[in-house]
């Protein structure tokens, strides 16, 4: 093993873990007497700092990814770079929002636990073996928990906790037991082994059945129907920041994850001239076996569109609202994951899967400039929510009454992000729909597809219904109480921010489009 190629490969996630450090250490040692306001505001800044380092080293440590006795355990480049660049971006956003809160005294605590669950997102999305992918994902899911119970003064964030951690201890032995499996037919935990090892002997009945259980563990990740329900009670429990951080940076590193099982093998620094006879042998072969998979991602992602929109209709929380819309989002993403294989078997397989403007790469771009942009608007959603809840005292919908009259820029910044989740164009949410559909379409031709994309297009006029029934409240109903609403200059400032990034990359999407296609080698 060459600790030094380690060493590069984990660069950002060893500046989160020297971040975490040191917002304990300035935390716990030189401001322990300090004012509970300085300690936060140090600690998150110090932690965006952390997410600033390891973005920097993102840059630096790009490469091969890593190798071990011959398997690739971590991989760099392409849709993982873009992922791992987002879910630092997320967190720091996640990490200013914490600024103006006062639901715990423990804020070092708070922001090392935030650095280190973000540190295992970094490895789900890079991970390349079921082993490190499951230690990833035990990183990511320990720290969510603790986040989710973190206001210890809050019944609802321990009841949230408890269901969460249920939950994902379930989703965890479903994921284990599919890994087992996959091992149990190939002889190794390497991503590319088990897939060629597939190939070479054809799916059997076992193979299926462990495909359908590493749906289930990674449809907890993501809330996708039937795996959903801990989704509504984690949003309305945990502390607003901690919210932001589940909806968004949890979700960035779940679909990497999917991707990455369904693309693995498709790196293009994995394969070199001399293996592309053989490489065009072994796709022709596992096409086989995609069209079943893909039906187990398709009805996934159906009743999760169907379930989430249909129940956020009936929401008086606003939390709540937002878990079955993430549930709806998730169901959207899903179809773009279920339909990356379009291989006629016309022409040469390997051209087709390795260009980066290919169907294959396409709708994998578009999975990943929706799930940027919405864990984006999310967590600018979830901004807006604590400081109307912090001033009512509620997130009901009824608290939003006169919003535009109480606070005129609060109530622009939640239009912005309500109509973007809603898809109305200009805003980035519209366009993450477009490509996402047309990525659909265009690389899987046939009833199915079209009739997934109309109903995904018919329910997202559902969707604007209950989010106009948030705005309709902040611009159209009188209020009852006029009392102005502050909110934190810091955290007025992010949220405006935000929300000129979805105004703007909904203007100009080729921005985004353009930074995520440029972590991808030229071919």
């Amino acid at each position: 093993m060459n600790y030094a190629d380690l060493f590069r490969v984990t660069l950002p996630e060893t500046m989160l873990e020297i971040a975490a450090l040191l917002v304990l250490i300035v935390d716990l040692g030189f401001l322990r007497k300090a004012a509970l306001k300085t300690r936060v505001t140090v600690a998150a800044l110090l932690g965006v700092a952390g997410c600033g380092a390891a973005l920097w080293a993102l840059q630096l440590s790009a490469g091969a990814g890593f190798t071990f006795d011959g398997n690739l355990l971590l991989a760099q480049g392409g849709y993982v770079a873009a992922a791992q660049s987002g879910i630092l971006i997320l967190t720091a956003l996640t990490l200013l929002l914490f600024i103006d809160s006062d639901f715990t005294r423990n804020t070092g605590e708070y922001v090392a636990v935030v650095l280190m669950a973000a540190l295992g997102g970094l490895l789900v999305a890079a991970a390349q073996d079921l082993l490190v992918i499951f230690i990833g994902l035990e990183l990511l899911s320990l720290g969510l928990y603790i986040l989710t119970a973190f206001a210890k003064s809050s019944g609802k964030s321990a009841e949230a906790a408890m269901k969460y951690y249920l939950f994902g201890g379930m989703s965890a032995a479903f994921l284990l037991f599919g890994f087992s499996y996959f091992y149990g037919l190939s002889g190794s935990t390497n991503l590319l082994r088990i897939q060629e090892a597939i190939a070479e002997s054809g799916p059997s009945p076992l193979f299926y059945m462990a495909w359908i259980l590493v749906v289930a563990g990674l449809g907890f990740k993501v809330a996708a129907v039937p795996f959903h329900l801990w989704a509504p009670d984690t949003y309305e429990g945990a502390p607003a920041p901690a919210a932001a951080f589940i909806a968004s940076v949890s979700k960035v590193a779940s679909f990497a994850l999917l991707l990455t099982l369904s693309m693995n093998w498709l790196m293009p620094s994995i394969y070199g001239s001399s293996a592309k006879s053989a490489f065009e042998v072994f796709l022709r072969q596992y096409y086989q076996t995609w069209p079943q998979l893909a039906t187990i991602l398709l009805v996934v992602a159906a009743a999760s569109m169907i379930v989430g929109n249909l129940a956020a209709l009936a929401q008086v929380s606003v939390r709540r609202l937002l878990a079955y819309s993430a549930i709806a989002h998730a169901g959207y993403m899903l179809l773009g994951v279920a339909t990356q294989r379009a291989y006629s078997g016309q022409g040469s397989p390997f051209e087709f899967f390795l260009s980066t403007t290919g169907p294959a790469f396409r709708s994998a771009n578009a999975v990943l400039f929706y799930v940027l942009t919405y864990g984006l608007t999310t967590i600018g959603a979830f901004g807006v929510v604590a400081v109307v809840e912090r001033a009512t005292g509620s997130d009901r919908l009824d608290s939003f009454l006169g919003l535009h009259k109480r606070n005129p820029l609060l109530a622009a910044v939640l239009l912005v992000f309500f109509l973007s989740l809603a898809g109305i164009p200009p805003l980035v949410g519209f366009w993450a729909k477009f490509n996402l559909f047309a990525a659909v379409l265009g690389v899987s031709a046939g009833p199915v597809p079209f009739a997934l994309v109309a109903l995904a297009v018919a329910l997202s006029v559902v969707s604007l219904y209950y989010y106009l029934q948030v705005l309709k409240r902040a611009y159209v109903m009188p209020a009852i109480d006029e009392t102005p609403i502050k909110a934190h200059p810091a955290t007025l400032t992010v949220l405006v921010l935000i929300a000129a990034a979805v105004v703007v990359l909904g203007c100009f999407p080729a921005l985004l489009q353009g930074w995520i296609q440029s972590f991808y080698p030229i071919l």
